[in-house]
């Protein structure tokens, strides 16, 4: 589903993703005020979301539909990037925030990995999340002690899974590095999303960067099992 006050950005969207065999654009709304009807209506599994909209934006309407039971992801599609919408957009359960001028090659590719479960940003996004994580202010501090609390109500191997989520690592490296299958690996994310209140693992993720933002750590320890 693309969702965009601009009619030529949503029918270049429209083109460049049609013109994937497996992937099917069934539905667009200029507002994010029509998002949650069509959605309903439709039932995507990815929704392409832009931040600056009339009426009610990207980040509100990101918010409002993965409060939903069954949302589909959403990728925020924008030129803006600043710390705010970065933070806003990813705890509110975006799967992914892309930038309008990133490669529609790679912008098709990012459907298909949200779409399969895995969690995209852009290059530039990335710089700036980990520089406003990084950033020491009270409200940093007050983050961190939360994440720590929340990290610490997992089980041993719930938190090893949960801090390799947090260094950026597939299921499939977190299996290599902790010696255990993938279906287990994808097991304990599942009882981490539950036991967090969380949609992704890109949640999880912040979880982990917020533990260690202050110089509390989310408590590492100096190699793994």
């Amino acid at each position: 589903m693309l969702v965009d006050d601009d009619p030529l950005v949503r029918a270049g969207l429209r083109l460049m993703l049609g013109g994937a065999p497996d992937i099917e654009v069934v539905a667009e709304a200029g507002d994010g005020a029509g998002v949650s009807a069509l959605v309903e209506a439709h039932a995507p599994d990815v929704v392409l979301m832009d931040i600056r909209m009339p009426s009610v934006d990207g980040l509100a309407a990101t918010e409002e539909l993965r409060s939903r039971p069954g949302a589909p992801e959403v990728v925020v599609l924008t030129t803006f990037h600043t710390d705010e919408h970065v933070l806003r957009a990813l705890r509110a359960g975006a799967a992914g925030f892309v930038l309008k001028d990133t490669p529609p090659r790679e912008i098709v590719e990012a459907v298909r990995k949200v779409a399969a479960g895995e969690p995209v940003l852009s290059p530039a996004v990335t710089r700036q999340l980990i520089a406003q994580v990084a950033g020491g202010a009270a409200q940093t501090r007050s983050a961190g002690a939360r994440a720590r609390r929340q990290l610490a109500s997992l089980g041993g191997r719930e938190r090893e899974v949960a801090l390799a989520i947090g260094e950026g690592r597939s299921n499939a490296e977190i299996a290599a590095a902790l010696h255990m299958s993938v279906p287990t690996v994808k097991t304990h994310v599942s009882r981490v999303l539950g036991k967090l209140g969380l949609n992704n693992r890109v949640q999880i993720a912040l979880i982990v960067h917020d533990a260690d933002a202050d110089g509390g750590g989310a408590g590492r320890s100096g190699g793994r099992a």
